[in-house]
């Protein structure tokens, strides 16, 4: 690693770090990169982040945060074939990426086992694992409710063991390339630094670990500190597939969690208010039900059942969701769920055989639902009361919350971007899940992702190419165009807040689970208008803080339109209602028959879609879309000498 100054202009000297392998992000794909680019040999490696206790890997948990992998106990046989199946069945996911997910999978696992993480075994070694959502093999393990907070604690340590440098209170926001065409490649960043001074990173690969759209949702569940920044590399131009395949689900709002689990299967009772939070409370959801037993069934089902799923609403339990969302964002008031108290009329002989029965088995038939929940899962009233909420005294406000993106940046089978060169996105950023995912492989697949990133790297991009003369001139270029947009900033009298609060408004009312074709074009509009204001104006920077706020919004503004304007086409192309979105529609079916049937009828999936992927570029100052055909899972030469003798001649990379 090498500091030089670059002179820009007659007044401008900017600090440039050159390295050879940039990771840009701390969360557990990022920080696995980097000890993975160490392991494979690449010792000039920097990690640059906000701060090694922000973004969603360290502070996001849930019930029981799971860890997907491959099985590892008593007869559950496995294989990569089987698990990637399994990735792979329902749509719209690449073959070769969900063959190399279940293949390297136990390869990631046992290294956070071998750097201290404790997931559970018994006394002859065997790992042990339950059943997960779209899981049939019981792969699913965990540490608790922050695994993935253990994750990013074993991977700082060895972070810290192997001195690998790491800058934090970096915010990066451009992405710096050189070439066109088939010769486009990544050549490091701009970023701003804790004193809101422009600076540059010069690298010869880029692993970009930057998380999920966290800052694009007025309701969100990401963690308030992880915002992503997928709109520094769309703007980049780098390609994005499924980005309208997202993941939605109750969860509460002052201290963001999701309320999966046992938050649900002890029934707690649903009340809304005005939105003051205190006049007019009444049970809302009764409404839509005669019978309270099937009510409060469908709650129960929420516990694994939790993200809103297109196939449950009819006769299912995300009919919650729907009135939910109903109660909050189109007529304005606040949900909550009460613990305290029952549901008027609660009867546990009134409920579904399902959930009767899982009560029963629990031995969880106490008076309250706080009293269940003190029986079945005391740590999950002890979370809240960590983050100074006291469910035994308190209602607990919730609402449907975006949780995760299955979408995101298109990668190879090596994880680099399929167009730009040495720029290898990592993590949720990489969209290589499709429709549905099994319930905790996004940490398996940020695991995956970045032991194969730095595989490669170490194996085709060792010797470094970058020519200075270029990075110098992709520098000196981006960093006239965010001088001047920061010079307008200046003359700003908007606040940050506002603009931001604006692009996530539209988001969750039309971009989220509840989608239309005239909401998502109106949309579109709106936030291309916003794009051009934005870029024009920006927003107040009267100090450092502000001034990485105003990049922030810049990055944010720019992937939200990218976002609607591919799930508008996404909408437009018939794919109907999947996974985690409802398309509503006057010709489709009916959601629930206490609900106006013009407005919450809803299209059928077009199942023709699963074998195809979107992309989604922006070239040319145009959104581009277009559908392409799901690469098959590929048929793997098993003869061992023959694959053998290609890795030893590294044909593999090839």
């Amino acid at each position: 690693m090498k500091k030089t100054k670059l002179r820009i202009g007659k007044h401008h000297n900017v600090d440039v770090t050159r390295v050879h392998s940039l990771v840009i992000g701390s969360g557990a794909a990022g920080l696995n990169a980097a000890v993975q680019l160490r392991n494979q040999g690449i010792e000039d490696v920097l990690i640059v982040s906000e701060g090694l206790k922000m973004g969603t890997s360290i502070n996001t948990g849930s019930d029981k945060q799971t860890y997907y992998k491959s099985a590892m106990c008593g007869n559950d046989l496995d294989a990569p074939l089987a698990m990637a199946k399994n990735f792979f069945m329902p749509g719209s996911m690449h073959g070769d990426l969900a063959l190399i997910e279940a293949a390297v999978s136990a390869r990631g696992f046992l290294n956070l086992v071998n750097l201290g993480v404790k997931f559970p075994q018994d006394a002859f070694g065997q790992f042990i694992g339950y059943k997960t959502d779209h899981d049939p093999a019981q792969r699913g393990t965990s540490v608790g409710p922050y695994t993935s907070r253990d994750m990013c604690r074993a991977l700082i340590a060895e972070v810290k063991n192997r001195k690998i440098p790491v800058q934090e209170r970096v915010n990066v926001v451009s992405l710096l390339t050189t070439g066109e065409g088939k010769a486009k490649r990544a050549c490091g960043a701009l970023a701003l630094n804790a004193k809101g001074e422009l600076v540059a990173f010069a690298a010869d690969n880029v692993v970009f670990a930057v998380g999920g759209p966290g800052g694009l949702y007025k309701t969100s569940v990401y963690p308030v500190v992880q915002t992503g920044a997928i709109g520094i590399a769309l703007r980049a131009g780098a390609t994005a597939q499924g980005l309208p395949e997202a993941q939605y689900g109750l969860a509460s709002t002052k201290f963001r969690w999701n309320v999966s689990g046992t938050y649900m299967q002890v029934v707690p009772k649903f009340v809304s208010t005005d939105a003051d939070g205190k006049s007019n409370p009444r049970e809302f959801m009764r409404d839509y039900f005669s019978d309270s037993g099937k009510m409060n069934s469908k709650v129960f089902l929420k516990g694994y059942q939790w993200p809103f799923d297109s196939k449950k609403i009819i006769g299912g339990s995300s009919i919650v969701d729907i009135l939910v969302y109903i109660e909050t964002a189109l007529h304005g008031r606040r949900v909550f769920l009460d613990y305290r108290e029952n549901p008027k009329d609660f009867d546990f002989k009134a409920l579904d055989e399902e959930a009767y029965s899982y009560l029963k088995n629990s031995k969880a038939f106490q008076k309250t639902p706080i009293a269940r929940l003190t029986h079945m899962n005391p740590g999950a009233i002890g979370l809240y009361k960590d983050h100074g909420i006291d469910i035994t005294t308190e209602p607990l406000e919730v609402a449907v919350c975006a949780q995760h993106n299955n979408g995101g940046l298109a990668g190879n089978h090596w994880w680099e971007s399929t167009n730009i060169k040495h720029l290898f996105p990592v993590g949720e950023v990489n969209g290589s899940h499709g429709v549905a995912r099994p319930g905790g492989s996004a940490l398996n697949s940020g695991q995956v992702g970045s032991i194969r990133a730095a595989e490669y790297i170490a194996n085709c991009y060792a010797d470094g190419d970058l020519r200075m003369s270029d990075f110098n001139r992709a520098v000196k270029a981006e960093f006239r165009q965010v001088s001047g947009f920061l010079a307008r900033c200046e003359a700003s009298n908007e606040s940050w807040r506002a603009a931001r609060a604006e692009l996530q408004e539209r988001m969750s009312k039309a971009g989220a689970h509840i989608r239309s074709l005239e909401g998502l074009k109106q949309a579109v509009k709106e936030a291309r208008a916003q794009v051009e204001t934005f870029e024009a104006s920006g927003c107040k920077t009267s100090n450092s803080v502000e001034r990485v706020q105003a990049m922030r919004n810049r990055q944010l503004c720019f992937a939200h339109w990218i976002y609607l304007a591919a799930t508008l086409h996404h909408v437009n192309s018939g794919v109907g209602s999947r996974g985690s979105a409802m398309v509503q529609d006057a010709s489709g079916q009916h959601a629930h028959k206490r609900l106006d049937k013009a407005t919450w009828s809803f299209l059928p999936e077009n199942e023709s879609f699963r074998s195809k992927v979107q992309e989604t570029v922006f070239s040319d100052g145009k959104v581009r879309n277009r559908w392409v055909k799901c690469r098959p899972i590929p048929e793997s030469n098993l003869w061992f000498e023959t694959a053998w003798a290609d890795y030893r001649a590294g044909v593999i990379y090839k």
